[in-house]
């Protein structure tokens, strides 16, 4: 149980690998840093040793630098990956002290933020803009949205049909969430994986799952 300052998370993955593959190519991060934590979903490109390897140096860029804008981010694991196959991913990172988060997609790792509060839509979805981090970028642009105590955040590889944050029950564990989208949604012919943060904001540890 890792500690951070002012914020806290509760949060969960479920992760399906092909059948006839050993290692999955689809993995998460989820790292804390002064006032914040970081989390994203990488998929490397197909699947097997070569999609898990690349999906792996993404993920150790990301948990040396979680405090780096997420534009920077994407710019380190582009370079990190160009003698990989690449991958594609999705990153969002919360600003505690601020109550805010930003987002960033390259590729079509899908991602939805659900609001607690019955004022607000139910949720909002990340803009998936196309490249492969490693071989191509598009034009970088991470938005900032206001978060609250209570919202749900949900990433998912293109293993996981759309629609998934229609299912999500927010009174449920982020485990449990995740559990259930991928049970429900993977199409079964990828590796997949949905990771879940609920934003606590009301105490001082990371709950892992």
């Amino acid at each position: 149980m890792e500690k951070i300052e002012r914020a806290a998370i509760e949060w969960g993955a479920a992760e399906f690998t092909l059948p006839g593959q050993t290692l999955c190519g689809d993995l998460c991060v989820v790292k804390n840093f002064d006032d914040g934590w970081l989390m994203g979903a990488v998929d490397g490109l197909g699947h097997g040793q070569h999609a898990a390897a690349a999906a792996r140096a993404a993920i150790e860029v990301l948990e040396g630098h979680p405090e780096e804008s997420l534009t920077s981010l994407v710019y380190r694991c582009h370079a990190r990956l160009r003698s990989t196959r690449g991958a594609v991913m999705s990153l969002a990172s919360f600003n505690a002290r601020h109550s805010t988060m930003s987002w960033i997609s390259v590729g079509n790792v899908a991602g939805v933020l659900l609001h607690r509060q019955a004022m607000l839509p139910r949720g909002e979805s990340l803009l998936l803009r196309p490249g492969v981090v490693g071989a191509e970028l598009p034009t970088l642009y991470a938005p900032v949205l206001p978060v609250a105590r209570g919202d749900v955040l949900i990433l998912a590889t293109d293993g996981v049909r759309s629609g998934f944050g229609d299912y999500a029950d927010l009174d449920e564990p982020p485990q449990s969430i995740a559990d259930r989208i991928l049970a429900r949604y993977k199409r079964g012919t990828d590796d997949a994986l949905v990771v879940v943060a609920r934003f606590v904001n009301n105490g001082n540890e990371i709950h892992p799952r």
